[in-house]
């Protein structure tokens, strides 16, 4: 709560577009003091920069939290209130019931609402260029990541058409190896017809003999031609397949030199020790946990704070008699699924983890459940070392738990060899 809002002259409201950005500033009466539309160019923010001069040091409101508007406004050194869109959304309401919309009107309704209810809102606060750097990259991996997904949903689709047993030669088919299938062997008929010494020289090429698995796919590719399908299907499809292939290939590569440039930034950061130390996390998910949470400690006050950005703490709904708990989805999307990655994924090698799980499901919690519930436990942990700048120590919990007589301790005891009963 800021108990100097009082003390502000005027206030500020940005609706940002691509191409041009209204703004409004009010006095501590609400009335306007100026407003004016400008384009995103350089003149345009030089004319924001000149015509904002008799209000340096106004707050600013804007409906996101990052984008080109927030980087310039950062770089001016505004202070800066975002809103949520759906809050944006009420306030409008409330200012026009009858539903009337227009970007004056929608900046007008956000100036307001800063000027009366912002000394309850948080401040945006900068990341540092380490953070800011890995914060992007991860989430552009991420994006990249993405779209491969969806061509390999395509690639599996044009597959099932013409080419079936290459489906059943392969389970992952987000590896290169299965795409170098698809790139050596295109149809069923040029795989069929390549013979045993070139299927053997393809799953040595690409590590893939194994003996438990090399008998099968060789069996498999003998008899790609069993169920042919017509001319036209394996022309067309298998054209779709080839491209489609070379389209992951390509792709892959550039997620390998993103990977790069964000172990090269995670090794870099001063956080690295602590990010880098927590199990299930490590180089893959560690540098997105470290890029989502930041490096600014008053961000998150208390570890609340944090579980409730990462959406593993339910909202409570009360009204009459009615009392229940649901899904938290207004956090940040981002940091709530590589939560549930790196919680799901400590539980191979942390047995009070696994333990502590096993019983929520034990409570008939559901997996993602019981995964918010062990969330909320690790993220309680890693606001304590964060806040410390201390690395994960795995005994120095297990101690702890004991001294406590925790709970888990006492299930450790039950089944100290919980986490080899995963799947």
């Amino acid at each position: 709560m800021n108990t100097d809002w009082t003390q502000q002259t005027y206030f500020a409201a940005l609706d940002w577009a691509s191409d041009h950005h209204d703004l409004i500033v009010l006095d501590r009466l609400g009335a306007v003091q100026t407003e004016f539309r400008f384009a995103h160019s350089a003149e345009g923010w030089a004319e924001f920069t000149e015509k904002m001069q008799p209000f340096i040091g106004a707050p600013i409101t804007l409906e996101t939290s990052s984008g080109p508007a927030v980087d310039q406004l950062l770089q001016r050194g505004w202070a800066i209130y975002p809103v949520a869109p759906t809050a944006a959304a009420r306030y409008r309401e409330r200012k026009a019931p009858s539903g009337t919309k227009t970007d004056r009107h929608d900046t007008w309704a956000l100036a307001d609402a800063l000027r009366t209810d912002g000394h309850s809102w948080r401040p945006l606060r900068p990341q540092d260029e380490a953070t800011a750097t890995l914060r992007l990259l991860c989430r552009d991996e991420i994006v990249l990541i993405e779209q491969r997904t969806a061509l390999v949903n395509q690639l599996q689709a044009a597959l099932r058409e013409y080419y079936p047993v290459a489906l059943e030669a392969f389970e992952d088919w987000t590896v290169p190896h299965a795409w170098a299938l698809v790139l050596q062997f295109p149809t069923p008929g040029a795989l069929q017809s390549a013979g045993k010494r070139k299927w053997e020289k393809f799953l040595h090429t690409h590590h893939l003999w194994r003996p438990q698995t090399a008998a099968r796919r060789l069996a498999l590719f003998a008899r790609a031609e069993a169920l042919p399908t017509s001319p036209a299907i394996t022309a067309a499809k298998s054209l779709l397949a080839l491209s489609l292939a070379r389209l992951l290939t390509t792709l892959q590569a550039q997620i390998d030199e993103y990977r790069r440039r964000i172990q090269k930034a995670f090794t870099q950061h001063p956080d690295h020790d602590v990010f880098g130390s927590l199990p299930g996390a490590k180089a893959i998910l560690g540098p997105r946990l470290l890029g989502e949470i930041g490096s600014v400690r008053e961000e998150y006050p208390d570890p609340d704070a944090l579980l409730c950005q990462a959406g593993v703490s339910p909202v409570s709904y009360q009204s009459g008699k009615i009392s229940k708990c649901r899904l938290r989805r207004a956090c940040n999307k981002v940091l709530r699924a590589t939560v549930h990655l790196w919680v799901n994924g400590s539980r191979r090698t942390c047995s009070w983890a696994q333990a502590y799980y096993q019983a929520k499901r034990d409570q008939g919690h559901s997996h993602a459940s019981a995964l918010r519930c062990l969330g909320k436990r690790w993220l309680k942990i890693l606001w304590r070392l964060w806040q410390n700048g201390e690395p994960y120590d795995e005994q120095k919990h297990l101690l702890q738990l004991q001294q406590r007589g925790s709970p888990t301790w006492q299930l450790l005891q039950v089944a100290p060899s919980t986490c080899e009963q995963l799947p």
